[in-house]
């Protein structure tokens, strides 16, 4: 692990992660989030339709998963843990 200082952002509203049970890239985003110790809200997209439905929206049709809603209004879409990084490290 690195000596990255991870900041949150300044807000009380949360990171939301869509994602699914079986994505390799969601459980990476997931592990990330955990170890740097950031709140998100986890929603499997398999088990809300309205998730579902939200990440077509954002992602302009495609289920790309996980998509990374930031409280600045920001999108990640299968991100890398270097990409993840940068939206916190200051």
């Amino acid at each position: 692990m690195s000596d990255l200082t991870v900041q949150s952002p300044k807000t009380d509203q949360k990171i939301v992660m869509y994602a699914t049970a079986w994505c390799g890239d969601c459980r990476m985003a997931k592990r990330w989030f955990d170890a740097h110790g950031v709140s998100y809200d986890y929603i499997d997209i398999e088990k809300d339709e309205q998730a579902a439905e939200a990440v077509l929206r954002l992602n302009g049709g495609m289920r790309s998963v996980p998509t990374i809603l930031f409280p600045d209004g920001s999108v990640l879409v299968e991100p890398s843990p270097r990409e993840l990084a940068a939206k916190f490290v200051r």
